[in-house]
C-alpha cells in the first residue's frame, strides 16, 4: 500500500543578479526557466519584479554594474535545490539568494511590507546624499564635480 502525502508549500522570496550586460530576451528566458521548474515540483511564482541596473556593493568578476531582479513564490524544498543548480550553470548569473518566508503571512502582505521598507531605504538613502552634497558645499562626484586647481585664477 502505497500512500501519497502531499508535502507542503512554502514561501519564498529570491534576489537574483544578473550580468549588466545580459539582453532583455536572455533575461525573459532564464526568469521562463525557473518558473517551469517552479511548476514542475508544483509550485507557482507570485511576483517578479524587476529593479534595473544598479551598483554592485563589491566588484563581482571585476564588474560594478548588476541588474536586479526579485520574485516571491510558493514551492517546495527540492524545488529550491534545483532553482540553485540552475543558476550556479548560467554565467549571466552574478548572484542569487533564496529566502524561506513566514508561512502565517501571505505573499501579498510580505511583497507590501517589502516594498515599504524599500521605499524608506530609499528616502533615507537620498536624504544621506543631499546632506553628503551640502557638506561638499554643493559639489558632485559626478561629471561636472568640483573643479580642478588648474581652473583657478591665478592671484599676482
Amino acid at each position: 500500500m502505497e500512500l501519497n502525502v502531499q508535502k507542503p508549500l512554502r514561501k519564498y522570496e529570491a534576489v537574483v543578479i544578473l550580468h549588466p550586460d545580459v539582453s532583455e530576451e536572455q533575461q525573459k528566458e532564464l526568469f521562463r526557466k525557473n518558473a517551469g521548474i517552479i511548476k514542475q515540483f508544483g509550485g507557482d511564482v507570485n511576483h517578479i519584479d524587476t529593479w534595473g541596473k544598479r551598483r554592485l556593493a563589491n566588484p563581482i568578476k571585476k564588474l560594478k554594474m548588476g541588474n536586479y531582479f526579485h520574485t516571491t513564490f510558493e514551492s517546495g524544498a527540492e524545488c529550491i535545490h534545483e532553482l540553485e543548480r540552475t543558476m550556479r550553470i548560467n554565467e549571466n548569473v552574478l548572484r542569487f539568494t533564496h529566502v524561506r518566508l513566514d508561512d502565517r503571512v501571505s505573499l501579498s502582505q510580505h511583497l507590501e511590507k517589502f516594498k515599504n521598507v524599500l521605499a524608506e531605504t530609499n528616502k533615507r538613502e537620498q536624504e544621506r546624499e543631499a546632506k553628503n552634497a551640502a557638506k561638499r558645499g554643493g559639489f558632485s562626484k559626478r561629471p561636472g564635480g568640483p573643479p580642478s586647481r588648474e581652473s583657478k585664477p591665478v592671484r599676482s
